[in-house]
């Protein structure tokens, strides 16, 4: 397999040799595919957990277990807020 990159992803894995943590430019791409599949499983199970999220707020709304509109909406921005506090934004 032949892969075309851009002069400044080619520096990059140069670099990345060069910085003496890998030995070839294929153990860089290797490592970079690795890092992209690790995301993507990431990005499915959150996806999985927001559809489970979902699905059990429909089911609670079909069992009339439902709450006022201001309460809910402060609860989304109270764990925005602690989010970006974890994150230290």
């Amino acid at each position: 397999m032949n892969v075309s990159l851009t002069a400044e992803l080619e520096e990059l894995v140069q670099k990345k040799v060069e910085g003496g943590r890998y030995a070839s430019a294929s153990e860089v791409i290797r490592a970079g595919l690795r890092f992209l599949e690790q995301e993507d499983e990431a990005r499915a199970a959150r996806l999985a957990t927001m559809r489970a999220e979902v699905r059990a707020g429909i089911d609670q709304a079909e069992r009339g277990e439902l709450i006022d509109g201001e309460k809910a909406v402060g609860r989304v921005r109270k764990r925005a807020v602690k989010k970006r506090h974890a994150a230290g934004e």
